[in-house]
Formats: C-alpha cells, sequence, structure tokens
C-alpha cells in the first residue's frame, strides 16, 4: 500500500471542537502498544464509548452518515501532550488528511512524519467547510499537494507546507527513504571534497 499522498478526493468527518488536546485524540491508558496498529479503534474512545464500551449515538464518529478520508477538526487541534500516537489513531483509523485552522506544532510534526497531512485553512474557510459538511454529508473536499489547495463547496484556499515534508509525502519517503533517493548527489559531494 502506498504511503505517498497527492491528490485526495472524499467526503469528510467533522469533528466541530475546539482544543482537542491529544488525549482526547488517544487517552494515555492506550499508549502501551509498540506497533502503530490498532489505535484507530481507540479514537476519541472516551468521546466515542460509553464506560461499557457501547457506542455513545451522539459522536460524530458513530454517526454513519459521515465518512471519508478527511477529518475536519476546530482551531488549535492536536494540542497537550506530544504522543505520537495521536498521528498514528487518525492514520490508522483511515485518514489521509486533517483540517484545521491551527495545529499544535508537535502534532503537525508528528502527523507530517507518519503520512497525515495536516492542512491549516483560515477560520473563515473552515467554518465554511464545517457549514457545508454539515448540510450535506456527501459534500466532496478536494486536497492537491501539488498545488497545495483545498477546494470544498465550490471555493478554494491554498496552505502552506515545508517543502522538505511535501516532497517526502508525495513521494511516500520517510526521512532515511529520501536519503536514499539522492544518495548519488551525496556519494558526488563526497568525492568532490575528499578530491579537495
Amino acid at each position: 500500500m502506498s504511503k505517498s499522498i497527492n491528490k485526495i478526493s472524499s467526503t469528510a468527518v467533522p469533528v466541530h471542537l475546539e482544543n482537542v488536546d491529544t488525549d482526547q485524540i488517544i487517552p494515555a491508558r492506550f499508549l502501551k502498544a509498540t506497533t502503530r496498529e490498532g489505535f484507530g479503534d481507540n479514537l476519541f474512545r472516551d468521546w466515542r464509548y460509553n464506560s461499557d464500551g457501547t457506542p455513545k449515538k451522539d459522536f460524530v464518529l458513530n454517526n454513519p452518515t459521515y465518512s471519508g478520508k478527511i477529518l475536519v477538526a476546530g482551531k488549535n487541534f492536536g494540542c497537550g501532550s506530544s504522543r505520537e500516537h495521536a498521528a498514528w489513531a487518525i492514520k490508522d483509523a483511515g485518514f489521509d488528511v486533517v483540517v484545521s485552522s491551527f495545529f499544535a506544532d508537535i502534532f503537525k510534526n508528528n502527523a507530517l512524519n507518519n503520512f497525515l497531512l495536516p492542512v491549516t485553512v483560515s477560520e473563515e474557510f473552515l467554518q465554511q467547510i464545517f457549514a457545508a459538511v454539515e448540510k450535506d454529508p456527501k459534500t466532496t473536499i478536494n486536497v492537491d499537494l501539488e498545488t497545495q489547495t483545498i477546494t470544498a463547496d465550490g471555493k478554494s484556499e491554498s496552505f502552506e507546507i515545508n517543502n522538505y515534508k511535501k516532497t517526502c509525502l508525495l513521494n511516500g519517503y520517510d526521512d532515511i527513504d529520501y536519503l536514499l533517493s539522492i544518495k548519488p548527489e551525496i556519494e558526488a559531494f563526497e568525492r568532490k571534497h575528499l578530491a579537495i
């Protein structure tokens, strides 16, 4: 399965809450696993399930009306502790993109390192996306990493991304893959400087 991300065209799941911290994304009691698999089952665990394990009907991830590869979240998403498991849980739950008007820096970096694209939009555009998706859950959002644009409900906005991380996402590279991809340039640099 390819890890690369370029164009994502999908419906979305709206989590219309601000200041969502990493303990709400994946509670600390689920951090004992040593692999990245299985975290998606506990994404937003305490909001999603009752103490007896039954789903809470009023939480959006339990509503079959909403689905897709894009999670739309309120301002200040991923604040709190620096756990990388938050990105693992979102990715493992089937999301490739998270849209918000502000991400905590550590969460944003963890997301990028785990092939989860955090797209930062203006607060106004974020509210337009929420309104469109909540009005019609079949609304398609288009994210184009190459051109760094996001389009929803006929409106588009540009988003910023670090060039190095953009290259990695477009090619499905982790840091080691990237170094291997430029191995000839590294070797040429070494030969040139050893000759001096």
